[in-house]
């Protein structure tokens, strides 16, 4: 197991599952300081944007940022898609801006660009929303740059940027992962908070990626979202695909084993996806964003060289150019029960802008 994977581990496991105990309040002491002082410049930083000391910058068209309060993903990105084709139907004509977290690049994400360059995420929304989609550590400039080359776009959505306060924008919505919500509820590196929880009660709409303990649910702001899954898509040739049900049938003729791999925030609600619809596999987690090598498959302790692999379509983008017959992916959308009362909210929100 890799260093970057060790600490993940150490952190994820005091942040969401750590039980009172020796170890626990050990960590809480190392780590509470810290945080007072990440707080304190959190704050500093905040009031210094508030007293226009720091500069925020207006894009000349509206503003959508989704984002979280939690470090890891928490389903920001089929949101994104959803989000995207939504406000195609509304008569929109969407950018998209990200950081691009794991990427060594900035610039233009095309559908053929590979994620090492732009990051996992953009790629993916690149693929799916047929928007053009812009990368960029800084998202004012990134901005920019998109609506440069496509000036028909007439609204920019960010992947990500709740707390980059040097882009203004008008409409904020915040995804909390419903299994594992706000994890000890501490701010960072205590916990896995970003912002304290009294910021969800500024942004415009929260999206609960999930179902939610019924204190969430009932927020007037409030919308629950579910990842659907029909079938696995083969990831050497992506005209192949197969039900759960097929591809059991196929490694039970065969002999072989299924293993279920992911390199995402949370790679338990995969996991427990893939329960559900019925697949017996052994699981194996990833460091969140892992930039995922041949060897991962071949030479690791726990050797996959001769399993069927299923992986989250996030991590099929990172294993194209390597991939063979035996892996597969697991395409995913964003379903909203109150998919109609969302989006309304969205636009009554953009209509009110004050150009």
């Amino acid at each position: 197991m890799s260093y970057r994977a060790k600490l993940e581990g150490f952190f994820n496991h005091h942040w969401y599952s750590a039980k009172p105990g020796t170890s626990y309040y050990f960590a809480q002491a190392v780590l509470l300081p810290l945080t007072f002082i990440f707080a304190l410049l959190s704050g500093i930083k905040r009031k210094l944007y508030q007293l226009g000391l720091l500069k925020s910058y207006k894009l000349a068209v509206p503003v959508i940022v989704v984002g979280n309060i939690n470090v890891g993903g928490t389903g920001k990105t089929p949101l994104v898609i959803w989000l995207t084709k939504q406000l195609e139907l509304a008569g929109y004509k969407p950018g998209i801006i990200s950081r691009g977290f794991g990427g060594s690049q900035q610039g233009e994400v095309f559908n053929i660009s590979k994620p090492q360059a732009f990051g996992d995420e953009p790629l993916l929304i690149a693929r799916h929303s047929q928007c053009p989609v812009f990368v960029g550590k800084n998202r004012v400039v990134a901005g920019q740059a998109l609506l440069k080359m496509y000036p028909q776009c007439n609204i920019i959505i960010s992947d990500d940027g709740l707390q980059h306060m040097q882009l203004k924008r008008d409409v904020e919505v915040a995804v909390v992962d419903s299994q594992r919500l706000f994890g000890n509820s501490h701010l960072l590196p205590a916990g896995p908070l970003r912002e304290s929880l009294k910021r969800l009660s500024l942004v415009d709409a929260i999206v609960l990626n999930g179902d939610s303990p019924q204190s969430l649910n009932e927020l007037h702001n409030a919308f629950v979202m579910n990842l659907q899954a029909q079938y696995l898509v083969n990831l050497h040739n992506n005209q192949v695909v197969m039900t759960v049900a097929e591809l059991s049938r196929k490694a039970e003729m065969n002999q072989l084993a299924i293993s279920a791999v992911a390199g995402i925030g949370n790679p338990q609600r995969f996991f427990k996806q893939l329960t559900a619809m019925g697949l017996q596999f052994k699981s194996q987690a990833f460091p969140d964003h892992h930039q995922f090598v041949s060897a991962d498959f071949n030479c690791n302790s726990a050797s996959l060289a001769d399993d069927i692999i299923v992986m989250t379509e996030k991590d099929a983008v990172k294993c194209q150019h390597f991939a063979n017959s035996r892996m597969w992916y697991l395409p995913i959308s964003a379903e909203l029960p109150k998919s109609t009362e969302f989006i309304t909210k969205i636009l009554t929100k953009l209509n009110t802008r004050i150009v």
